[in-house]
């Protein structure tokens, strides 16, 4: 009776042990090895883990590895993990990934971790000149290092993000997703390599990330709401920017942002709002927070643009349909690489309302920085630019 006894808890004990840790899903019991492609390695251990009903976690070691596009959706069962430690190189070629928008693609999925100290290659250098959207207005999307579409509860922690050939990483429709830790690097001369790109998400944050890049470090669409960026640092870059919006009638307002904490270096832009002129959309930006900033010889720190226009491709005929209001700039100081350190050019068919301006000290050439405003009637308090028209 006692042996039965002793059997019974040495059975419980190793149950409980059992599923004290995930399960490891080592690539390489799949295939994958170094300088090998582990499409299918990686796909395969993904299916596996899905249809696990405990935690597992997929390791991909130290090591350089190849990946064609790869996208892995759920529903899963249970948390995945998925930490990577090698640097995994996506094709050179844009028609080695035919039609994939995305390179690394995860959709719907709760609870997914991506860690480790890897770094995914876009290996983007030869597709930048293949870009050619300042000419050509109906051009061809290359494809972003990341897809996170439809993803919720989850974090991407580490890793990092290089030489995407379009955006970095593209967040649509996910809720509760934060970016830790987290870095981005591309040179300053590669064409339409945003950083993070948000829309239709709610309740993201990216946090204690570095991104240097070629176009906006972190970008803000349509139907976003309650973001987090706090302690970030950007550049080179274009900056922190809510849009472009307007363009189109289907899309959806944006409220409630928190840049917080951030240094901008050398970037084109500082923190910026970017509406198009003479175009359908007409939903609302509010909520919007930009508190304890450093900007470092940036160009146009501070910035609301109701006039944007990039490369010249369309009308100024009717003014922004966008309304732009309760936006609050604090505490934001530093060296402007423009005379112009806050530029307000807001709509004159919904001139914006609701915007504060407090304690913002930027310098251009040791002399303080000028303000241009253009309907809009900012409250300014503290030590501050004063506007002019």
């Amino acid at each position: 009776m006692k042996f039965s006894n002793a059997i019974g808890f040495l059975f419980l004990f190793l149950i409980d042990f059992g599923t004290a840790q995930p399960a490891i899903l080592d690539i390489s019991r799949f295939g994958g090895a170094p300088n090998t492609d582990i499409t299918k390695a990686f796909s395969t251990a993904w299916t596996q883990a899905c249809a696990s009903t405990t935690p597992v976690k997929i390791i991909i070691p130290a090591g350089t590895y190849q990946m064609s596009a790869l996208d892995v959706k759920g529903p899963c069962k249970a948390p995945i993990e998925v930490k990577v430690d090698g640097t995994i190189q996506a094709p050179i070629s844009q028609s080695d990934l035919k039609d994939a928008g995305q390179w690394v693609k995860f959709g719907y999925i709760d609870s997914l971790t991506l860690s480790g100290s890897g770094v995914f290659n876009g290996q983007g250098e030869a597709a930048w000149k293949l870009n050619d959207c300042s000419t050509n207005k109906d051009c061809h999307m290359l494809c972003m290092n990341f897809g996170f579409n439809f993803v919720k509860n989850s974090i991407i922690r580490d890793v990092t993000s290089k030489d995407s050939k379009n955006f970095h990483v593209n967040v649509l429709g996910c809720n509760n997703v934060t970016f830790d830790g987290f870095k981005i690097s591309a040179p300053a001369n590669s064409l339409n390599t945003d950083g993070i790109h948000i829309a239709r998400s709610t309740n993201i944050k990216v946090i204690n990330t570095n991104i240097g890049t070629g176009d906006d470090c972190i970008s803000i669409g349509d139907g976003s709401k309650n973001l987090t960026i706090q302690n970030v640092n950007c550049g080179p870059g274009h900056g922190i920017s809510v849009g472009s919006l307007g363009k189109y009638e289907t899309e959806e307002p944006v409220e409630g942002l928190l840049v917080k904490n951030c240094t901008l270096t050398e970037t084109d832009n500082g923190v910026r709002i970017k509406t198009w002129p003479d175009t359908p959309g007409t939903i609302t930006i509010s909520d919007m927070h930009f508190e304890d900033l450093t900007m470092v010889n940036v160009k146009n720190p501070i910035i609301i643009d109701q006039e944007y226009c990039p490369w010249n491709q369309c009308s100024k005929k009717n003014p922004s349909k966008i309304k732009i209001s309760k936006i609050y700039f604090k505490n934001i100081k530093g060296t402007s690489a423009t005379q112009e350190g806050l530029t307000l050019i807001c709509s004159s068919g919904v001139p914006c309302e609701g915007i504060e301006v407090t304690d913002v000290d930027l310098t251009f050439n040791g002399a303080e920085a000028t303000a241009k405003c253009a309907n809009a009637k900012p409250i300014i308090t503290g030590k501050a630019p004063t506007c002019v028209a």
